[in-house]
């Protein structure tokens, strides 16, 4: 019997409140043609104060709404949070993935997304060389459209900063915005270029101020949080991409891109985090920033669409087995 093409129509999302691991599972769910339910998981007391690991219900752990019945096909989980979540709900009727390395038993979930930097692998494993994400050439292709009139008045090459902020791994503070300032300065006057910049919720409001403070009198401009949300548009119009290094997330929507992306590094370090960016530099796709505008043949690194098509394969011979 030929394969039907599946009924799921919704996939319910289950992780905490972090933009990072909400954009990696809408990503996969959009890439796999489904409608994403997103269920931010709150962690109640004293559940919040562990690691979910020591967690002996992870149901009870959580605010009911996000796991009340009834539960769609498809489970997505993301973040450690999210898998032990999406775990327990696990059964006959409920397939469950999880994106990121869950750190428990793989055998517990249908599927496992994980970055190549995770070091896993299985035949339930799908190892992908960025993490998944909702960056597509139609959608940077229409926000391009609406975006570019806006910035016309920027010097070209434009360049695009993605800004991050202080973790447990890396520092983003006054002395290294300071230093990043100055490349930033150095480059809009020694090679002509435009500058666009959007923080992100954990840049810090002294960063962003030295960041005005210096590069606004040279026509920098930065996103101050209102309005429409520029960073797909900024994606799209710019010709280079300068992206703080402390974030997956925003690394691998920048080099799923056609541009050059370049690597702020920060003060810190996580051997995940810098593997994962280690990775890129040594396959030509990234390059760190050095205070110089420079540009490089470069194809888009994208293993979304390869995670959709496994995912739809998932739900297909689900769907064919209920036949």
């Amino acid at each position: 019997m030929g394969l039907k093409p599946p009924r799921m129509e919704i996939a319910r999302i289950l992780c905490t409140d972090l933009a990072g691991l909400r954009a990696q599972a809408i990503g996969l769910a959009e890439a796999a043609g489904l409608t994403p339910d997103l269920r931010t998981l709150t962690i109640k007391k004293p559940w919040s104060g562990l690691s979910p690991s020591l967690w002996p219900n992870p149901l009870k752990a959580v605010d009911e709404a996000a796991v009340a019945g009834p539960l769609p096909r498809l489970i997505i989980g993301c973040g450690g949070a999210g898998a032990r979540v999406a775990a327990a709900l696990r059964g006959p009727n409920v397939k469950v993935v999880v994106i990121q390395h869950p750190r428990m038993a793989l055998k517990k979930f249908d599927l496992v997304f994980a970055g190549r930097h995770d070091g896993i692998a299985g035949a339930n494993v799908v190892v992908t060389r960025n993490a998944l994400h909702r960056v597509t050439m139609q959608r940077l292709a229409a926000e391009a459209d609406l975006w570019r009139p806006f910035f016309a008045p920027q010097n070209r090459p434009l360049v695009a900063v993605l800004l991050g902020g202080s973790n447990g791994r890396y520092r983003f503070d006054a002395a290294a915005a300071e230093q990043f300032a100055r490349q930033l300065a150095a480059m809009m006057e020694r090679d002509g270029t435009g500058l666009v910049i959007t923080p992100s919720r954990r840049t810090s409001h002294e960063v962003v101020s030295i960041l005005r403070r210096v590069l606004e009198p040279l026509g920098a401009w930065i996103w101050d949080g209102t309005g429409e949300n520029p960073y797909f548009g900024m994606l799209g119009v710019a010709d280079a991409i300068i992206v703080s290094a402390d974030s997956v997330s925003m690394v691998s929507e920048a080099v799923a891109t056609s541009k050059p992306v370049f690597l702020l590094r920060l003060p810190g370090k996580s051997s995940r985090i810098g593997a994962f960016m280690d990775m890129l530099v040594a396959d030509g796709r990234v390059r760190d920033f050095a205070g110089r505008f420079e540009t490089w043949d470069c194809e888009p690194l994208d293993d979304t669409p390869l995670a959709g098509a496994r995912l739809r394969q998932l739900l297909e011979v689900q769907e064919s087995g209920s036949c």
